[in-house]
């Protein structure tokens, strides 16, 4: 274990995914505070030093969590990080009846919480890691996120700045196409310099993530949606199976969402996982069938041993939802070298040895199969079928029924 770098007060913990790349880049996390059993459980069983307050409500703790439970003065905290509720900024909650209802959202509360925590610890800095919608868009957060920062400093003299940026994750070693909104704000005001991308023009894949899993039975239900996942190519979806796709027409051009029977390509990090896929949503393995929680896991560069706990949904929910641990430890490694936290010798080692959290490159290679013919009892569904309108004229229901 890296020599530690300083404390981190865990809010919003969810799976971990943030703080275990926080540790791998050699913080220590000192507590964490989380609303979901499930997640609980899971932090409990793979770090129950991490469990050392009772406090399950970020706004409970807000009244009444104080540095000294922590074994810590005020301004003695290294970071506050977390990732607030996503669901009112993120981008499936334009599809919902009340659209993206961002800070006015009940469930955005939350952040005000985290303000309270900073006035109160004023820690060396923060950390807030989020969906993109959060710092742009109708509602977003940052107007708040400033406000509340520029109240804090008035009261206490400190000079926290709120510094933001995009970053794919499959930029930074994980292999998934995952952009994230990155929050930092140093107390000394000085600016954070986002880490530069070091996998961009060379990824790593879902071959390289996957491909020493072992395989499972999976059949898909006879007249389902997903048994023409054969059908498609590998990296592609519904699609194919349209008029400017490669197959038979069974759908209509863009009358889907994209993760519409979405595979896998072997060659290319994976698409976002979803928190809560439906029955036909992807990405799917390239073996046409649902990913498993390991293979989810791996998608999302945790570290092999780490385990979830609850029920199969429970935990491809908190899998989708957790921030990738790799990319969570490159931008804790960043701060760590702006920051010169710890003594100069341990600084020194953890930055001259390469990200412990990326995965490495598989030395074999399966080509892609060829796709399958059509199911028999499909063909009756081939024919011309009308595409998307057009943009700006929103979701059409073009819906295919199996009869």
């Amino acid at each position: 274990m890296t020599q530690m770098m300083g404390g981190v007060l865990s809010l919003f913990s969810g799976a971990g995914g943030l703080d275990v790349g926080l540790e791998a880049a050699g913080f220590n996390t000192l507590a964490c505070v989380e609303m979901d059993e499930t997640a609980r459980n899971t932090l409990t069983v793979n770090r129950p030093e991490w469990m050392a307050v009772e406090y399950t409500d970020v706004l409970e703790a807000a009244k009444k969590l104080r540095p000294s439970e922590l074994g810590l003065r005020r301004r003695q905290l290294e970071l506050i990080a977390g990732g607030p509720p996503c669901q009112p900024f993120s981008k499936a909650a334009q599809w919902m009846s009340t659209a993206r209802r961002g800070m006015e959202d009940d469930r955005a509360i939350p952040l005000h919480g985290m303000l309270e925590l900073v006035d109160r610890f004023l820690p060396k800095a923060i950390l807030i890691e989020n969906v993109v919608g959060y710092i742009q868009g109708p509602g977003n957060a940052r107007p708040v996120l400033e406000a509340g920062l520029a109240a804090i400093n008035r009261a206490n003299g400190t000079k926290y700045r709120v510094d933001v940026a995009v970053l794919n994750a499959a930029d930074f070693g994980v292999p998934q196409n995952r952009d994230r909104a990155i929050i930092v704000a140093r107390r000394d005001g000085v600016p954070f310099e986002f880490p530069e991308p070091t996998h961009r023009t060379n990824p790593i894949t879902a071959w390289d993530a996957l491909h020493d899993l072992s395989d499972v039975e999976w059949a898909p239900k006879h007249g389902a949606w997903t048994e023409l996942l054969s059908c498609i190519p590998e990296g592609s979806n519904y699609q194919y199976l349209t008029a400017r796709g490669g197959g038979p027409e069974i759908f209509g051009w863009r009358t889907r969402f994209w993760s519409f029977l979405l595979k896998l390509a072997r060659d290319r990090p994976s698409w976002t996982l979803p928190a809560s896929p439906g029955p036909n949503t992807g990405p799917f393995h390239w073996n046409n069938r649902p990913l498993t929680v390991a293979e989810r896991m791996r998608l999302q560069s945790f570290p092999d041993d780490w385990k979830l706990r609850g029920t199969p949904r429970a935990q491809v929910r908190m899998s989708g939802n957790a921030t990738p641990p790799a990319l969570a430890e490159v931008i804790g490694r960043a701060l760590v070298a702006q920051m010169r936290l710890g003594t100069p010798l341990s600084r020194r080692a953890l930055l001259a040895s390469p990200p412990r959290l990326v995965q490495k490159r598989a030395t074999s290679w399966v080509a892609p199969r060829a796709p399958g013919s059509l199911p028999n009892h499909f063909e009756k569904l081939v024919g011309e079928k009308a595409a998307h309108p057009g943009a700006g004229l929103g979701p059409m229901s073009h819906t295919v029924q199996l009869t």
